[in-house]
C-alpha cells in the first residue's frame, strides 16, 4: 500500500510508474571553473532541481574544476556520449565550426546586462542555439558569467599600454583579431593552465570576469587591473541531442522546468557573483584595480570596435547587423 502511495504521489509530478521503477538516469555535468563561480553554482543549482523534480528518476553528477575534462576535450566527450551536460563558453563553438557564436567575442558590442538580454532571451539567441544541431548538439540555455577586464603585471591606463604584452585568450578568431588590434600577442591556451602561465611568466596578462580571476587566485599573480568590462562572458548550456532525445518525454518536461529555473537564478547571480569577486581582489592587496576615466573608455572602445567590421566575413553582417537593431548599438556614433 505504501509503495501504491508512493508511485501515485510520484505520477502526480508528471513522472510515470516505468519512469520511477527504472535505475537512475545518470547525467555528467562537467566544467572548468570553480564550484564557487556563477557556472558552478548554478550547475549546482541544476542538479538540486532536476533531482528534486524527477523525484529520483534522475541523477546529476557535476564535476567542476576540469576535474573530468578540459577546456579542448570536452565537447568532443560530449557528442561522443562520455557526458551528458557542458556550459562551455561562447567561444568554443567558433572552432567547432559554428562561427556565429563567435559573435559574443566582439568587443563592447553589449553595453551591459540589458542590452545583452535582448539578444540571449529573444528570438536572436534562439536562432543560434538551433545551429548547434546539424554537429549532434542540442542547446538548452544561455548562462551568463560577466563582462570582462584586461590584466597585467604594469598598469593599464590606454589601448597602448597591451602593446607588445603576451595575453592568454580562449581560442577564438575573434579575441585573436582583438589583442592584434591591440598590438598584443595573443597566447590560446587552456583556463585549467593560466595561473602556472602567469605565476611563470609565460604570459604577461589575461582577461576574465572578476568571478574567474578570483576564483582561479589569477589576482595574486597580476598586479594590475583595469574595469574595461571590454567583452562578454558567458556559456551555453548544451547536451549531447541523441541522449536528450532519447529521455522518457515526462523527464525531459521536468528536466526543462528545471533549466529554465537554473538559467533565471544563474543569470541573476552573475553580476552580484562578479562584484563580491571583485571587492575581494581589492581586499587582497595584490593587485590595484583601476576604473578608466569616460575619455580613456572611449579611447579603448575606438581601438576595439574596428573589430567587428573585420570579423563580418567569418560571423556573418546580417548577425551582426541584428545584433546592433535588437541592442541600439551604432559603431557609428563612437
Amino acid at each position: 500500500m505504501k509503495i501504491r502511495t508512493l508511485l501515485v504521489g510520484l505520477m502526480a509530478v508528471g513522472l510515470s510508474a516505468a519512469a520511477v521503477a527504472a535505475e537512475p538516469i545518470v547525467i555528467k555535468f562537467s566544467h572548468v571553473v570553480a564550484q564557487d563561480t556563477p557556472k558552478g553554482k548554478a550547475a549546482e543549482k541544476f542538479k538540486e532541481l532536476a533531482e528534486k523534480y524527477t523525484s529520483g528518476a534522475v541523477k546529476v553528477e557535476v564535476y567542476p574544476n576540469s576535474t573530468l575534462y578540459k577546456d579542448k576535450e570536452e565537447m568532443e566527450a560530449l557528442q561522443l556520449g562520455a557526458v551528458q551536460l557542458l556550459a562551455p563558453s561562447l567561444a568554443k563553438f567558433g572552432p567547432l565550426g559554428v562561427r556565429e557564436f563567435e559573435v559574443f567575442d566582439l568587443p563592447y558590442i553589449f553595453d551591459g546586462y540589458e542590452a545583452l538580454n535582448k539578444v540571449t532571451q529573444g528570438a536572436v539567441g534562439q536562432q543560434l542555439l538551433a545551429k548547434l544541431e546539424p554537429k549532434g548538439i542540442r542547446g538548452l540555455a544561455f548562462w551568463d558569467n560577466g563582462f570582462k577586464s584586461f590584466s597585467a603585471n604594469s598598469p593599464i591606463k590606454k589601448p597602448e599600454d597591451l602593446r607588445g604584452k603576451k595575453m592568454r585568450i580562449q581560442s577564438s578568431k575573434v579575441l585573436e583579431e582583438q589583442m592584434r588590434e591591440l598590438k598584443s600577442l595573443p597566447q590560446v591556451m587552456a583556463f585549467s593552465e593560466v595561473y602556472q602561465a602567469l605565476q611563470t611568466g609565460v604570459v604577461d596578462g589575461t582577461e576574465n570576469p572578476h568571478s574567474n580571476l578570483f576564483t582561479q587566485k589569477m589576482h595574486e599573480v597580476q598586479k594590475h587591473m583595469t574595469l574595461t568590462d571590454h567583452g562578454y562572458l558567458g556559456y551555453a548550456v548544451i547536451t549531447n541531442k541523441k541522449f536528450w532525445d532519447g529521455l522518457p518525454a515526462e523527464v525531459r518536461t521536468q528536466l526543462d522546468k528545471a533549466m529554465a529555473e537554473s538559467t533565471a537564478y544563474a543569470n541573476q547571480i552573475a553580476k552580484e557573483e562578479n562584484d563580491k569577486a571583485l571587492e575581494g581582489v581589492r581586499a587582497s592587496g595584490k593587485t590595484e584595480v583601476y576604473t578608466p576615466t569616460a575619455e580613456e573608455k572611449a579611447a579603448f572602445k575606438k581601438a576595439l570596435v574596428p573589430v567587428h567590421k573585420k570579423m563580418e566575413s567569418r560571423i556573418g553582417a546580417d548577425l551582426i547587423q541584428s545584433i546592433y537593431k535588437e541592442t541600439g548599438f551604432d559603431p557609428a556614433k563612437l
